[in-house]
């Protein structure tokens, strides 16, 4: 069951990639990507990864150290419930970054490769966000309107 689970994440997860990078314009793409509710299924497979061991899990997120970490990560569930949070928390990352490029004006030439950044290696592409934000300069529309 772990591999089904762990296979079905990314599953789950590309159509929203897809919508981001692929069809920015679409307008099911706003309506879609505008809930926050998109990662919920992979927030699900999470769960029935990590509760069934929250005894496990509790003990070695609550005072973590280096060694607890690597016994958690190094079996099955633990790097497919690893799996799953990094999936989640990029998607939702990737999907804040798009939602605040769109409101800002931001071209998608700059911002889908920044979003395949974020698929692969989550934080440096929101850190690659932050800087294009900062780097462009431009304002979301509604600190325009304050101008």
């Amino acid at each position: 069951m772990t591999g089904a689970l762990f296979s079905l994440t990314f599953l789950l997860a590309a159509p929203f990639w897809a919508l981001m990078i692929l069809l920015p314009g679409w307008s099911w793409t706003r309506r879609i990507i505008a809930s926050p509710l998109i990662v919920l299924p992979i927030v699900l497979i999470y769960a029935l990864l990590v509760i069934p061991a929250f005894g496990e899990v509790l003990p070695a997120v609550a005072n973590p150290a280096l060694g607890g970490i690597r016994e958690l990560l190094g079996t099955a569930d633990g790097a497919a419930a690893a799996w799953a949070h990094m999936l989640a928390f990029d998607l939702f990352a990737g999907r804040w970054a798009w939602l605040d490029a769109r409101e800002r004006g931001m071209p998608h030439l700059i911002l889908a490769p920044i979003l395949v950044l974020t698929i692969l290696l989550g934080p440096l592409g929101l850190g690659a966000y932050l800087a294009a934000r900062t780097l462009t300069g431009s304002p979301a529309r509604d600190e325009q309107v304050l101008r």
